[in-house]
């Protein structure tokens, strides 16, 4: 039969090929005792490696998904190729010539393979553009990478090319290498109209997109000019050989290097990816134009031996809130890594070209090592878009954030980001850590997290809330239920067990029984006073409303509070009115309410300094100095006064 290849040169291609240095074109391989090695299997997506090759027997075998074949098989599943071509390709490799059962010297064109044919295009193309970028006519072009900081060896080493203006230069290229419309059709070079077909890219500057292997499949062009109405960046629509989600701008160039150094870092775009490698960082590549998804991490497991015993992702983004969204995006996807995922965003937004610009070389490598884990990066994305100087927004921080470090992969690591958590809140570590496990076990349950429907219930909303007319259970004596209508707020009984609601309600019966305590500056200090239990926290209201004017008044100081206080704790607040006070007499009581008061009032500054600790953390020392320092000042001053309280009792 015409164009078969002879049987020998064959055996004789496959002979003389080494598949190992075909296979890791693909896969990172590591040897696996002697004349074996192994990797990640690039059929299936596995954990462990156990995609096996033996180059002495010219064979691999995968002993979890049962792949197997030579080198030949190899090339036509992962390239997608004919048992033909496959065979062509590798003789190419090996500069080997085949013979063919007809006596030619192979297939004309139009029996060569549509994706040989149309790899063959690309690199005809590739090598138009190229030389397009050196013509009078892209003098607009080299400014741009002039600019950016690229010269000519920059250029070639990336191979950047230009686009000419016009209509038809490349298409007038290709129709005089021998390609026809209907195959040009095919590339996504080039557009069709009412006249016919014509060339894409026109009047830009060209980046061309490489597989892994190395052959050019698809462009990216950027807009150079004006009156070009066109986006400002244009990539290769999808094709037969151009798929986005599974591309990686600058594979080729840095696969070596990322399965040696065990490290990919993942940047936003082609000048970032130029700006990375030409400062050091030889393991940058880009997504084009789609988000980095499932696919992209196949291809970077496999580069990266991702089996558990190191290496890292680094993404990039920029500090606005697409960037942060894409981050956000990553963690989502950081579950499928064994690698440990980091984020690396610059505090002024600038991107690692514009780095490398304005401030040179070891700025783009400083800004990859600054790197962040990304389960930091994802917490601290969810705290902006909170106001943490308030109460109610470190609740809803803390409710939106503590599923975030529920989602952390490695459970070891979890209490610590739960402890970090509790800084920049400036909560109680336990209380985060609850609220943690709380999120884990929804997860692990498969209910909503905690923020939604499905989150914790406030106090008084549940089943035993007492709404809908249902008594209440538990409630505190003195503590009312609610009415039916539900438009007075109820309040849950307080925990007695519960050191903080204890101390506040014992400063109440002091309040209330003794209000003389409050006179001058101590009332200030009281009024300023938060309470943590919501009961005790509306009595203290009602005080607040009251005002110091009837401090000097006892009988009209509780009944004014009566009647400020919401009806269902009318009986509450008669109660914390008559209980005793632990003391024997008026020195006693004297002793007893300056004591009590004391640990109210140091309460409260232990809270605002955990609040300012909370700001201080957040807080960059060296963009906010004077921030940095009046807050230190502050923090100073109300260890000073706790020291002073503590004295004084």
């Amino acid at each position: 039969m015409a164009g078969l290849i002879k049987r020998e040169d064959i055996d004789e291609v496959r002979q003389r090929t080494d598949i190992k240095e075909v296979v890791d074109g693909y896969v990172t391989l590591k040897g696996a005792g002697l004349g074996s090695f192994k990797g990640l299997c690039p059929f299936h997506d596995e954990r462990s490696p156990s995609f096996t090759v033996r180059p002495q027997v010219g064979r691999y075998h995968c002993f979890g998904c049962g792949e197997d074949g030579d080198v030949i098989s190899f090339v036509q599943k992962l390239d997608h190729t004919s048992f033909h071509e496959a065979v062509e390709k590798l003789a190419a490799r090996i500069g080997f010539e085949l013979r063919y059962e007809d006596g030619g010297t192979g297939p004309n064109r139009e029996e060569v393979g549509k994706r040989q044919r149309l790899l063959d295009a690309h690199k005809v193309a590739d090598e138009f553009f190229r030389a397009q970028l050196l013509t009078p006519g892209a003098a607009e072009g080299r400014n741009f990478l002039h600019g950016r900081g690229f010269d000519r060896a920059a250029s070639e080493q990336f191979g950047v090319g230009y686009a000419p203006q016009g209509w038809d230069a490349l298409l007038k290229h290709l129709r005089g290498r021998g390609y026809t419309d209907a195959e040009l059709k095919l590339t996504g070079m080039f557009s069709e109209g009412n006249r016919g077909i014509y060339d894409r890219f026109r009047g830009r500057l060209i980046w061309p997109i490489r597989d892994i292997a190395g052959d050019t499949i698809g462009f990216g062009a950027r807009k150079l000019y004006e009156d070009d109405q066109g986006p400002k960046y244009l990539n290769t629509p999808e094709t037969t050989l151009y798929k986005k989600s599974q591309v990686l701008y600058g594979i080729d160039l840095a696969k070596r290097n990322i399965a040696k150094d065990r490290q990919l870092v993942v940047v936003e775009g082609y000048t970032d990816v130029m700006a990375c490698h030409l400062s050091g960082i030889t393991t940058a590549v880009a997504t084009c134009g789609t988000a980095f998804g499932a696919d992209h991490i196949k291809i970077a497991r496999r580069l990266l031996s991702d089996d558990g015993t190191g290496g890292e992702v680094i993404f990039t983004f920029d500090g606005d809130a697409a960037g942060q969204k894409a981050a956000l995006r990553a963690f989502e996807e950081d579950q499928r890594f064994v690698a440990q995922t980091y984020v690396a965003v610059e505090p002024t937004g600038a991107d690692p070209c514009d780095l490398r610009q304005s401030r040179g070389d070891s700025a783009v490598r400083d800004l990859i090592s600054s790197r962040r884990p990304l389960f930091e990066f994802a917490i601290r994305a969810t705290l902006k878009r909170h106001n943490l100087d308030t109460v109610e927004g470190r609740i809803a921080a803390l409710r939106e954030s503590a599923p975030v470090v529920a989602q952390i992969r490695d459970a070891g690591i979890r209490p610590g980001y739960a402890r970090e958590l509790s800084g920049w809140l400036g909560m109680p570590v336990e209380e985060v850590s609850r609220a943690v496990a709380v999120a884990a076990k929804r997860a692990a349950q498969g209910e909503a997290p905690a923020g939604n429907s499905g989150g914790p219930q406030r106090a008084g909303t549940g089943p035993s809330g007492g709404q809908h007319g249902r008594p209440a259970q538990g409630t505190a004596p003195g503590i009312a239920e609610l009415p039916a209508s539900g438009v007075v707020p109820s309040f849950n009984r307080p925990d007695p067990r519960d050191p903080v609601a204890s101390m506040e309600r014992q400063a109440l019966e002091v309040a209330l029984q003794e209000p003389s305590m409050l006179a001058g500056g101590t009332w200030d200090r009281f009024s300023a006073a938060g309470f943590k239990t919501p009961a005790y926290q509306a009595v203290h209201d009602a005080m607040r409303a009251s005002g110091p004017g009837l401090t000097g008044d006892p009988v009209r100081w509780v009944e004014q509070v009566m009647n400020e206080v919401p009806e269902p704790l009318r009986p509450l607040v008669s109660e914390l009115a008559v209980v005793p006070l632990p003391a024997s007499n008026a020195e006693g009581v004297l002793r007893y309410c300056r004591d009590i008061l004391a640990r109210l009032f140091e309460l409260q500054i232990t809270r605002v300094k955990a609040d300012k600790m909370g700001q201080l953390q957040r807080l960059d020392a060296s963009a906010h100095p004077e921030e940095f320092q009046r807050l230190n000042r502050e923090l100073m001053v109300l260890e000073m006064e706790r020291r002073s309280l503590r004295s004084d009792a």
